[in-house]
């Protein structure tokens, strides 16, 4: 169940992260580091799907790790341009939440794996 949802969630914050890169694109700010955003918000969703298809639960657990440390890497970059002014409190507020609630979901999932492996 935890992982369905994970999925959906992974997936929708990935459209939102895209949403958000290119609206800051138009507003031209901080295009240097835009990528990193873009990179590791959607990464996670991509390690997320990967792990259905691994090779075993060690590889399951790993795909899942790789995706909460690009989550917590993600958390970095919306804090970096909340601090830096270039995305409003609202924005801010939303990534966070979904962030966060991906977050939990996949530290969750990886605490069950490792106790049921």
């Amino acid at each position: 169940m935890a992982d369905n949802q994970l999925v959906i969630l992974s997936k929708s914050f990935a459209v939102t992260t895209i949403g958000l890169c290119e609206e800051l694109r138009e507003r031209k700010k901080a295009n240097a580091v835009i990528n990193q955003l873009l990179r590791s918000g959607t990464s996670i969703g991509a390690n997320i799907h990967e792990a259905n298809y691994a090779s075993s639960k060690a590889d399951f657990i790993n795909k899942f790790q790789i995706a909460l440390k690009e989550c917590y890497e993600t958390d970095y970059w919306i804090d970096i341009f909340h601090d830096a002014n270039i995305i409003t409190d609202e924005e801010y507020a939303d990534m966070f939440a979904q962030c966060s609630k991906i977050r939990k979901l996949l530290i969750a999932s990886i605490t069950t794996a490792k106790k049921n492996g």
